[in-house]
């Protein structure tokens, strides 16, 4: 009887610790499912396509995001292809070589009246009084003091057309000059000559993609107008856009992208040293050519700014095709944008 109880006894202690190590072996299977990363944090990154830095004289945002671990927080990689002229990025990304262009706005309008299938999708660069997207500046000595002054007067811009070109004309059309395009002898090249030219006398007006402070540091420059005189803030927004293709594709990768480069935008906003230290530190260029920028909050799209630029290039006969706003950009991948 004895050894019957004793037989028992080993084998309730021999079922009870075979259920304690299962209960074990459970419990921590399921602590080591709760640590595992969250859902999609061990999948490779999905890679977006861009043009390396070109001339860099501002902070840049892709930089910064980078720096910032935006882009890899939203499980994005950029993979720099090379430099493409700006000309050439709405075909570039229409042919799949990059996923994704930004330019001045205007460059987005034109492509798309000529049959681009592209969208603007989040905003860069936005225009202030200190910091426009384009200033117009003569010497001191210029007698060139007014619109009305540059009538017949040569005007040295980068390249012909867009922001460049027409910024001048609304400029004369805002202030009495009817027909302004006529009314004004564009001398085209490359803004890194037009200092010069200007104090050489080639031209009486030189239009840069610089901010007024950094241009009258340099002396004997004075500022004719910006492109904040003419349109306030909306003129001078500089958006990411991709193909519709890759929109329609990816949509999920296209709002990732939207919301880190919206985060960026507002850091470098409030951290303009830091941003610029960033660019300089990544793009390892000379500091003094660096100007401060202002992004666009939160990467949206103002309505207005297409609007704009959409009857300045109808206007002066660079798109034919009737275009609307809507076909040029959406806030709807914007996690910021009001549903």
């Amino acid at each position: 009887m004895k050894t019957h109880l004793k037989s028992n006894r080993q084998t309730r202690m021999i079922i009870s610790i075979v259920l304690l190590a299962l209960s074990l072996s459970v419990f921590g299977c399921s602590n080591k499912q709760e640590t595992q990363p969250t859902a999609g944090s061990g999948k490779q990154p999905d890679i977006i396509r861009v043009p390396s830095p070109g001339d860099i004289t501002r902070p840049d945002i892709y930089m910064i995001a980078e720096e910032l671990g935006y882009f890899a927080e939203e499980g994005i990689q950029l993979e720099y292809v090379g430099k493409v002229p700006s000309p050439q990025l709405v075909a570039s990304v229409v042919a799949g070589k990059i996923d994704v262009g930004a330019a001045h706005i205007n460059r987005t309008i034109a492509g798309i009246s000529a049959g681009a299938k592209i969208k603007a999708v989040v905003a860069g660069t936005e225009t202030t009084r200190e910091i426009p997207h384009m200033v117009y500046v003569t010497l001191d000595n210029s007698p060139v003091k007014s619109a009305q002054d540059m009538v017949g007067k040569k005007v040295g811009i980068p390249t012909i057309g867009g922001c460049n070109e027409y910024t001048p004309y609304a400029y004369l059309k805002q202030n009495g000059i009817d027909s302004p395009k006529g009314k004004i002898e564009v001398i085209v090249m490359p803004e890194a000559n037009l200092e010069q030219a200007l104090r050489q006398g080639n031209i009486d007006v030189a239009g840069f993609h610089k901010n007024p402070g950094f241009l009258l540091a340099r002396g004997g420059l004075k500022v004719l107008f910006t492109d904040y005189d003419v349109f306030g803030t909306v003129g001078g927004n500089t958006p990411f856009y991709f193909s519709e293709k890759f929109i329609k594709e990816k949509p999920d990768v296209v709002r990732r992208f939207v919301k880190a480069v919206a985060k960026a935008n507002d850091w470098a906003d409030t951290n303009q040293q830091q941003a610029i230290d960033i660019t300089v530190k990544r793009a390892k260029v000379d500091p003094k050519l660096l100007r401060t920028g202002y992004f666009a909050p939160k990467g949206l799209i103002q309505p207005e700014t297409a609007g704009i630029w959409i009857d300045l290039l109808k206007e002066f006969g660079e798109i034919k095709n009737d275009v609307k706003p809507e076909q040029i950009f959406t806030n709807e991948f914007n996690p910021y944008a009001q549903k």
